[in-house]
Order: structure tokens, then C-alpha cells, then sequence
């Protein structure tokens, strides 16, 4: 990156108009010296160009500057610091979880750090992230936890591998593991937010298709549980043909979420409210771009469900589109897809939101 032969010429012209600006400078001096003279501190190099051409780092001490002719750029040579913001990561074995990274930096080279990247600072951030992701699908969640500093280690090599030829070193990489979003897939501690959200779908579709075919609801939690038991024990060669004559059923002037809210409502008890505690918003947005606002308050009494904003503030609110919802309960889209993607957002606590579990045992 640095200078290479030049015709004599172009040398010739770089030579001649240097010694005029070095016979303007002793001219002018020392009026002159005020302005071509520059102190650099001994943790800085000054890179000077001069007629367009990089010259060696100069400093530390004082450095001699020809008027009109050269332009300069300072290069901190100290230990930096900067952190990557938390960020939703997925691990190998199915977790979602919030992840930053603490990471210092020195430079190393100063003509490599001006001449190869813009920002430094937001080209190596970018490199920690990507390498981090990376880093973190490969492994489980429990490696995670139990060996951050050997996860950091690993990814202070494979960020040093791009950073290197930038002339920056990267002297340590610190893991932060901020939450667990989602526990892994395959382990028995809780309900996953991909499960969860699935099979309330699956129990709710089966409330819609007994509204839908015209039956009347009992008053209380007494529906029968053989119609939700059998919409699960469908073989996976029929079960695209349910899930299409369920939704081939449905009135058009009923919303696809009004529906399910209905069929919900019988299971509402004090119980579950005592349980749960919480209250909950849905946003959906219907194909015409119009949005349809539904809550679920399950914080006083019996609990209650139905269209419209909620009497007090929710703690959740989960916003989608009306084809997305139908598309997660015809199984054609998955939660945790739907929710890393931004088509399904969850806003606040979703630990409250994980807390929709009850009300699906409610209905089993």
C-alpha cells in the first residue's frame, strides 16, 4: 500500500513543486512556523500525505508540515474499547438468545489503518458481530455458558484473521450474555416460544371449526377434549387436507383472530387469571393495510377477551399480519421463524408472553 516507482517525470514535478513550497516556508518564516509546525504526543503517529503520496508515519515530536502542500491525519496508537449492542442470536441446538461482546483494540500499523478502511471503528464492530454469529450457531447452548472465555478466545483468532490486514489487532473479546429468549429445543426445562405459540394455534383452530360448522359453545371448560386430541393425532400424510377445509370454512366477515378470540373465551376462569396475571394486546394488520386491535386481560375476575384496546396498559403486545397468523395456524410458517424474521413481534417481557402456556392447558 505504500509508494511504488513513479515515471521521472511525475518525480521530476514532485521534487521541483516540494522545494517551492520548502523556499515559501523560509520565506515566511516565522509566521510560517506557527502553521508547519506540529507537536505529536508519543501514543500518536501523524500520516502525512504530501501531493497526494503517503509518506512514513511521522512522530513522535515535532513534525515539519510544507503549506498547501500536505495534508495529515492523526492515529491513536492506545487500546480502545468498543461493544457490540445485544443482539438476538440462534445457538446450535435451537436456542434464541440475547448475546453482546465486549471488545478492545490497538492499531498496529498507522499507514494500513488510513489506507485500507474508512471507519476503522464501525468496520471492526461489524467484523465482531459477524463473527460472533457465526461463532455462536456452532455451538450448543450450554458451551456457551459454561466456556465464554474459550468462545472468546476463539473468536479473537477469526476476527484478527480480517482485522490484520487493517493494521489492527484485536487484544481481547468478552462475551455477554445478556438472556436466554428461547431455552434449546431439546431441553426439558420449559416451553419453547416456537412450541408454545404452535399448539395454542392447533387448540384455538379446533375452537374455530366448532364455531365455524355452527355447534354452540358450552359455558365453561367443558368442550369436548376428543376433538382437540383428535386434530393432534392426525398422521402428518393428512394432515395438509385439515388443515385446508379448516380454513376453507371460515366466513369472510369474521377475522381470522375475532375467531379465535371467540372460541377462547368459555375457558376464561379465576384460576387462569391467577396463574397467568398478565394482559395481553394483538395487533392485526389485515390485507387492506387497516389494523384490527384485540386484548386478552387475564389480571381481574374471570379475565376477558374481545376487539378493542384494553381498559389499562398491556404488558405485551404481539403484533402480525392477519395472512401471517393464518399461515402459522395452517402450519405453512413457524413461530420462531415468523418471530426472528420480524414478521411476528412480541413487545415487552417475554417471559409474560411465554406465559400464554397456561392458557393451553387450559384447553388440553
Amino acid at each position: 500500500m505504500r509508494d511504488v516507482p513513479h515515471s521521472w517525470p511525475s518525480c521530476l514535478c514532485h521534487g521541483l513543486i516540494s522545494f517551492l513550497g520548502f523556499l515559501l516556508l523560509l520565506l515566511t518564516f516565522p509566521i510560517s512556523g506557527w502553521f508547519a509546525l506540529k507537536i505529536v504526543p508519543t501514543y500518536e503517529r501523524m500520516i502525512v500525505f504530501r501531493l497526494g503520496r503517503i509518506r512514513n508515519p511521522q512522530g513522535p515530536g515535532m513534525v515539519l508540515l510544507l503549506p498547501f502542500l500536505d495534508s495529515f491525519q492523526r492515529v491513536d496508537l492506545r487500546t480502545r474499547a468498543f461493544n457490540v449492542p445485544p443482539c438476538k442470536l440462534a445457538s446450535k441446538d435451537g436456542a434464541v438468545l440475547s448475546v453482546g461482546a465486549d471488545v478492545q483494540f490497538r492499531i498496529w500499523d498507522p499507514v494500513l489503518s488510513v489506507m485500507t478502511v474508512k471507519d476503522l471503528n464501525t468496520a471492526t464492530r461489524m467484523t465482531a458481530q459477524n463473527a460472533m454469529t457465526k461463532a455462536l450457531l456452532r455451538r450448543p447452548l450450554r458451551e456457551i455458558q459454561m466456556e465464554k472465555p474459550k468462545v472468546g478466545e476463539q473468536l479473537l483468532l477469526e476476527i484478527n484473521e480480517v482485522t490484520r490486514a487493517w493494521g489492527l489487532e484485536v487484544d481481547r473479546v468478552e462475551l455477554a450474555v445478556e438472556a436466554v429468549l428461547q431455552p434449546p429445543q431439546d431441553s426439558p426445562a420449559g416451553p419453547s416460544l416456537d412450541s408454545t405459540l404452535q399448539q395454542l394455534a392447533l387448540h384455538l383452530l379446533g375452537g374455530g371449526m366448532n364455531l365455524r360448522a355452527g355447534s354452540t359453545l358450552p359455558p365453561g371448560p367443558a368442550l369436548p377434549a376428543t376433538s382437540v386430541d383428535t386434530m393432534e393425532m392426525v398422521s402428518e400424510v393428512q394432515q395438509p387436507a385439515v388443515h385446508a377445509e379448516a380454513w376453507a370454512g371460515p366466513s369472510p366477515k369474521q377475522p381470522v383472530a375475532e375467531g379465535l378470540l371467540v372460541a377462547l373465551q368459555p375457558f376464561l376462569s379465576e384460576a387462569l387469571v391467577s396463574q397467568v396475571g398478565a394482559c395481553y394486546q394483538f395487533n392485526i394488520v389485515l390485507p387492506g393495510g387497516a389494523q384490527n386491535t384485540y386484548f386478552l386481560d387475564l389480571t381481574t375476575g374471570r379475565g376477558r377477551v374481545g376487539r378493542g384496546m384494553p381498559d389499562h396498559i398491556p404488558d405485551v403486545v404481539v403484533e402480525m399480519a392477519e395472512a401471517d397468523l393464518q399461515a402459522l395456524l395452517c402450519r405453512e410458517l413457524r413461530p420462531l421463524g415468523a418471530y426472528m424474521s420480524g414478521r411476528l413481534q412480541v413487545k415487552g417481557d417475554l417471559a409474560v408472553a411465554m406465559k400464554l402456556e397456561a392458557v393451553l392447558c387450559t384447553l388440553k
